[in-house]
């Protein structure tokens, strides 16, 4: 019996800092963009390098063993000399590896994170077998033997097995957290809606929230502050509309404006944790698996939930890696205990 099993992709990440890139911002009438730049044809000298194990299911199966939690993962790996190497990380790191699917045709997942001296990222993404795992590989008996089922971001192919395991877990009575990458969302709301009523629990960022509900945010024109006194109406709209009628916990992050949490009764907004950001890659990972684990451990205590998830998430930010940083429950305790300025706001809606 596990705790948790995740699903979703494995990846090795190379780290690549430069001092010389430039954050350059273009302008348009409806929008403002961001990118990172180098100069085009020169040889440039790279500050730090490093090398890790990433992906959304390795990175949350890595959590929630962290924290305590008997937990495997679901992820196909390909016919190199990586699927060894993650193999034996994910079980010293004590994470059941019975479940990992082996691929002979494809590589494993492979990206090149370019990373600012914002502590911002840019990422060159290879998904490799990460975009091939079909209904028959995936063992279903192992999810029925897990109290949550933990769905990061499926790619290419792979999101064909999304509706089959959300509906498996609703048949089963299985807790499901959802962390559902654009891939998934671009299939229409009207697809996401019936994937929404069988979740337990729906993590997503603004941006996706927009793609999913069609509700921009709209730019405030006044002097009026959206914050811990007021939420703006298009997030109060947003959190609404993927929440429907279902028993869903609906989180919307919103980067350095912090978190937004609705469960049909209070929205819940929590601010980002301080923290010296290296780099923020495996922040929302690290976020919402440690909501999840927080959710079982403590009884549904979302504001408690919230805090912790938002202080392992501003830990993750202060090492260059996405499984670099993760805290132990008391870890993150002693942490909250050293800070009691932080809170969490409500607001009955």
């Amino acid at each position: 019996m596990y705790d948790f099993i995740t699903i979703g992709s494995a990846t090795q990440d190379v780290f690549v800092q430069s001092d010389v890139a430039s954050i350059v911002t273009v302008s348009q009438m409806a929008k403002k963009s961001e990118f990172m730049s180098f100069p085009y044809g020169a040889k440039t000298e790279i500050a730090d390098f490093s090398k890790n194990l990433g992906g959304g299911a390795v990175n949350t199966a890595t959590n929630f063993a962290s924290l305590g939690f008997k937990t495997s993962t679901i992820i196909k790996l390909g016919n190199d000399e990586l699927n060894n190497i993650i193999k034996l990380k994910l079980a010293q790191s004590g994470i059941d590896i019975m479940n990992i699917i082996d691929s002979k045709k494809h590589l494993t997942g492979f990206s090149i994170i370019l990373v600012s001296f914002q502590g911002d990222r840019t990422v060159l993404a290879h998904r490799g077998a990460n975009a091939y795992v079909q209904e028959k590989e995936v063992n279903f008996e192992a999810i029925k033997n897990s109290r949550w089922v933990y769905v990061s971001p499926l790619s290419g192919d792979s999101n064909k097995i999304l509706d089959k395991i959300a509906n498996f877990c609703e048949v089963n009575k299985i807790n499901l957290c959802i962390n559902a990458g654009t891939t998934a969302l671009k299939k229409g709301a009207k697809y996401f809606s019936k994937i929404l009523k069988t979740a337990t629990i729906v993590v997503m960022n603004k941006e996706e929230a927009t793609l999913v509900t069609k509700i921009e945010v709209r730019q405030d024109t006044k002097d009026e502050k959206f914050s811990r006194e007021k939420i703006h109406p298009d997030i109060v709209a947003m959190l609404k509309a993927l929440r429907g009628d279902a028993d869903t916990v609906v989180v919307i992050t919103d980067g350095k404006h912090g978190v937004y949490c609705y469960d049909g009764e209070k929205i819940y907004i929590c601010p980002i944790f301080p923290a010296l950001v290296v780099s923020t890659l495996g922040a929302g990972d690290a976020f919402s698996s440690t909501f999840c684990g927080a959710i079982d451990k403590y009884n549904w205590d979302i504001e408690k939930a919230l805090k912790y998830a938002s202080i392992n998430s501003a830990s993750v930010c202060g090492h260059f890696g996405a499984q670099e940083g993760f805290l132990t429950f008391d870890e993150i305790e002693r942490r909250l205990k050293n800070d009691p300025a932080f809170k969490v706001t409500t607001i009955c809606v």
